[in-house]
């Protein structure tokens, strides 16, 4: 992988070589159930980027993986203690501070890795790409809840009963197994409550959305093996984006 954050100016000026793709991964810091960690989203993004960044560079592209933003738009979860929020502000004027620095490096494109699905953190994000691709950056967001993704990563995504259920459970299982709370996880019954759907219906907060621990889903059925399959697919996706139009 390369981490432009690793290495010294020197490497990382030779590592772009010229034009170049830079991705930025975007988490929050918000529950994910008594067994995930606060920074799931946070190494979903990390994990989507790098291996997105492996499958680029495997069809000859030059790109750079940047530091990641570990806040977001995060006021469905506020009820739990070690949510943070930011204001979508603060995500538009980061991520086009961003893009504004990286064009005078010579980036040619950007994608903004996003594994925050909260609807007013994707508003906000789409928001900074149009402005960023505007300013002259292309940016894109491979928005992973559009219906042509969605078919693509199982049925509990598809149902939207997936915050720290199987679907991201599993990914964490896959990237740092160390930070799940096995005991608690196995024993864990399913929600299969909607969290999507009761965002559509205007409920603001996990709790009356149905989710009185900050989960949907099916803890219980994560696997690493599950959590593999998922990141090649979230990698392509992202692989894909970065190389269409734009």
């Amino acid at each position: 992988m390369t981490r432009l954050a690793d290495l010294p100016w020197p490497e990382a000026e030779r590592a772009a070589g010229g034009p170049f793709l830079a991705l930025l991964p975007v988490g929050s810091t918000e529950a994910h159930g008594p067994h995930l960690p606060l920074s799931t989203d946070t190494l979903l993004a990390e994990g989507m980027a790098d291996a997105a960044a492996a499958l680029l560079r495997a069809r000859g592209r030059r790109v750079l993986v940047l530091p990641t933003f570990p806040y977001g738009v995060t006021e469905c979860a506020g009820e739990f203690f070690g949510t943070l929020s930011v204001s979508a502000r603060t995500v538009e004027s980061l991520v086009t501070d961003v893009a504004a620095s990286l064009r005078a490096r010579g980036c040619a494109k950007l994608g903004l890795v996003n594994a925050h699905l909260e609807p007013a953190n994707r508003h906000a994000l789409r928001a900074a790409a149009q402005a960023a691709t505007a300013a002259g950056l292309p940016t894109v967001l491979p928005d992973v809840v559009r219906r042509v993704y969605a078919e693509r990563l199982g049925a509990e995504f598809r149902s939207g009963a997936c915050h720290a259920g199987d679907f991201e459970g599993s990914l964490v299982l896959a990237l740092r197994p160390e930070l799940v709370r096995e005991g608690v996880r196995v024993a864990l019954p399913e929600n299969p409550t909607s969290l999507g759907a009761a965002l559509a219906a205007g409920k603001q907060k996990f709790k009356e959305a149905g989710g009185p621990q900050a989960y949907f889903g099916a803890p219980a059925v994560a696997s690493a093996e599950t959590g593999r399959a998922l990141l090649r697919e979230l990698a392509t996706i992202v692989a894909d984006e970065m190389e269409g139009p734009g």
